[in-house]
């Protein structure tokens, strides 16, 4: 307990007006999202397939807290500046099976190192979906394709080069190099390139090229011939946003990785070495009726693997709400999400999972 007296007179003590006039002393600020959830619909079968977005089974229910966020930012000099950030949810969770906390941020950027360019090193977002996250706007509610399907993590610890190509700000780039290992210590030798562009042709509307490179180790089957073969991952990314401030947002993304030599088919007598590529599309729009008042819609659908011999792994994913912005900072959000499956290589169908949740977000 005293503890947590001494830390609360820290962040206060460094917040209050006096101390804020010291760039150096640093900012600090968080953000929470936590829901109610009530899972209303599930298949009998749901504990029997992967499913990431929708937890549960059919009347569950309860409240889960998704971020809690600290972060701290501090300008080291003219030059340089640094950002440190703790987090926790529900998923990260101590050995006692508490909610733990974990570092989510820890880097120092040298800014303009060169014209117009940044370099950060350390833990910090990768750069595969910073654009249309940005134009979804609703975080809080969940995460872009990328990232709530496991396409690329969003964050990694690496070093990067980012900035502006243009004069105008129109054109932007990123080039990352990192572990390959999220927020976990690096295991292995095997590295991750990451890159991405966007671009401005006309006022409100933005084209976001991204790519990434995953290096993995050789596999050697189906017959231990001693034959090796590569075991990479290439994905590639586009989306198309447009948006005016404060009063609405629409985009559209497509993703595309290829996972080489990814899984054998044919059997034992006759084994195949198959690619497994991915598919991924995400359409989404909000609209502000008022200052205090928005509704939000999206549709993702994912084929985690488009070859025909696989069959019953794609789905449908939507989210619907409403957003009342209580406070400048503080938003209630009833929403629904509903996702549907297609049907088992058997010809089994699958019911529908529907879970509503009443979302609160607040940033400090």
């Amino acid at each position: 307990m005293k503890k947590f007296i001494l830390l609360a007179i820290f962040i206060i003590a460094f917040n209050t007006p006096y101390f804020a006039q010291d760039l150096s002393i640093g900012k600090f600020s968080g953000q929470v999202f936590a829901d109610y959830f009530y899972n209303i619909s599930r298949d009998a079968n749901f504990s029997n397939f992967d499913n990431i977005a929708l937890e549960g089974p059919k009347g569950f229910n309860g409240f889960v807290l998704r971020r809690a966020a600290l972060n701290y930012d501090q300008n080291i000099s003219e030059k340089f500046s640094a950002r440190f950030r703790l987090e926790a949810d529900s998923k990260s969770n101590t050995s006692n099976n508490k909610i733990g906390v974990f570092v989510k941020d820890a880097s120092l950027k040298w800014k303009n190192i060169f014209s117009g360019s940044d370099l950060i090193l350390g833990i910090q977002p990768t750069p595969s979906f910073e654009v249309s996250e940005k134009y979804w706007g609703y975080r809080s509610v969940e995460k872009t394709i990328q990232d709530l399907r496991g396409f690329v993590p969003s964050r990694d610890f690496g070093i990067s080069l980012k900035g502006k190509l243009s004069e105008s700000g129109n054109v932007n780039y990123s080039l990352m190099f990192g572990n390959n290992s999220a927020n976990s210590p690096e295991t292995d030798k095997y590295k991750r390139y990451y890159a991405s562009i966007d671009f401005q042709p006309v006022n409100k509307f933005i084209i976001a090229l991204t790519g990434d490179f995953k290096s993995r180790a050789e596999v050697e089957y189906p017959n231990n011939s001693g034959e090796k073969y590569s075991h990479n991952t290439i994905l590639g990314s586009l989306f198309l946003g447009y948006s005016e401030k404060n009063l609405y947002s629409f985009g559209v993304e497509g993703v595309f990785q290829l996972n080489q030599n990814d899984v054998i088919v044919g059997g034992n007598l006759d084994p195949e070495i198959k690619d497994v590529n991915a598919l991924g599309i995400s359409a989404f729009g909000s609209y502000w009726f008022s200052e205090t008042f928005s509704a939000l819609i999206r549709y993702d659908y994912l084929d985690p693997n488009m070859d025909e011999v696989f069959k019953g792994d794609s789905r449908n994913f939507f989210i619907a709400g409403v957003d009342f912005k209580v406070d400048k900072n503080i938003s209630i959000i009833p929403n629904v999400v509903v996702e549907t499956y297609e049907n088992l290589a058997d010809g089994t169908s699958l019911d529908a999972s529907v879970t509503g949740r009443v979302t609160l977000y607040y940033n400090f």
